[in-house]
């Protein structure tokens, strides 16, 4: 058992301060052992939210020297022994007093965002997906919501004006889960998720990746691929490119007019169908190529992939095969 030293933050919505204490620590403790044992034996009205002591309810989010960290999950050897730890609450929420903030923010932005919306034509027990549907948002379900990932989030982390327009990593995920859901109905999530949950505010420094306990790769697998399907062909370089050298007619015929992905049911030229998920997968298609070797420029502009998704597939979403436009051009 060694005396180590730590400051504290003590205070309300009024104001507060860093309090200096010395406190005992034992091997193998965390630093939520460490707030126990300072309420036990010098500041038994110290507030701190926590539950489960097992890095699964979120409950213990706090700074630990400016650090969005869980308490639970914090190992005091993880700090040299000379050195003054601070435990501060999470800086982007109000404080209600001591370590505890208020983060109804984010239960209110969850309230805002529309629910899983199941097909019509389906009732529950019903539902089929297949495995790898399946493992693309696995991880986003491992969220135990302890929204450091909203904490250190530089959006609203310094600018609470942005709040009311900004939902938020832990949103996001969600917003990219459903939107990867080959049962959800609804097929606006990502312009959802850009004009009302401000997508387009984030510029993905990877803050709420470093600090998510779950090791969810928020930005990579989440808010990238989401930004990808706002973007869409509308502003798509290549597309952009071929606006510019096609006559206005060659460019109705082969350019959408707006967002297709999920923009509904869609018309599938004779001779040809729809992608059937229960196949087996083919290997990605060249380009076709003129008789001078040139890619024809209608190729680059037209609707099938071009490249694997992030999710190291060749499938595009919404999965559900009525709404998609993206077809094999062999079929």
């Amino acid at each position: 058992m060694t005396l180590r030293q730590f400051k504290v933050w003590r205070g309300d919505a009024s104001g507060g301060q860093l309090n200096d204490y010395k406190v005992e620590v034992n091997e193998g403790e965390v630093v939520l052992d460490v707030i126990h044992r300072l309420q036990a034996t010098q500041e038994p009205d110290l507030a701190c939210r926590w539950n489960c002591k097992a890095g699964k309810c979120g409950s213990c989010s706090m700074e630990i020297n400016g650090m969005p960290r869980l308490g639970c999950m914090t190992r005091m050897s993880t700090f040299e022994e000379d050195e003054t730890i601070s435990i501060t609450p999470l800086r982007t929420f109000p404080v209600i007093r001591d370590l505890v903030t208020d983060v109804s923010f984010n239960y209110e932005k969850a309230q805002e965002m529309p629910a899983f919306a199941p097909p019509a034509d389906l009732a529950p027990g019903e539902y089929r997906m297949q495995q790898i549907d399946v493992e693309r948002s696995q991880e986003f379900r491992k969220c135990i919501e302890c929204f450091l990932c909203q904490n250190t989030c530089h959006v609203v982390r310094d600018h609470d004006d942005n709040k009311p327009a900004f939902s938020g990593p832990r949103l996001f995920i969600r917003a990219a889960e459903l939107d990867m859901h080959p049962l959800d109905a609804r097929h606006d999530r990502k312009e959802i998720a850009q004009q009302s949950q401000g997508l387009g505010y984030c510029n993905i420094t990877k803050c709420c990746t470093e600090v998510c306990p779950e090791h969810i790769k928020i930005t990579d697998n989440a808010i990238i691929p989401m930004k990808e399907r706002v973007v869409d062909r509308r502003y798509d370089p290549l597309v952009v490119f071929g606006r510019k050298i096609l006559r206005r007619d060659q460019l109705a015929a082969t350019v959408p007019s707006g967002p297709t992905v999920h923009a509904g049911p869609v018309t599938v030229a004779d001779g040809q169908a729809p992608v059937d998920f229960g196949r087996e997968l083919t290997p990605p298609q060249p380009a076709e190529t003129n008789a001078s070797g040139h890619v024809n420029l209608n190729e680059m502009l037209s609707d099938r992939a071009a490249a694997a998704s992030p999710f190291g597939d060749d499938i595009t979403f919404p999965i559900n095969p009525n709404s998609l436009n993206y077809y094999h051009p062999e079929r």
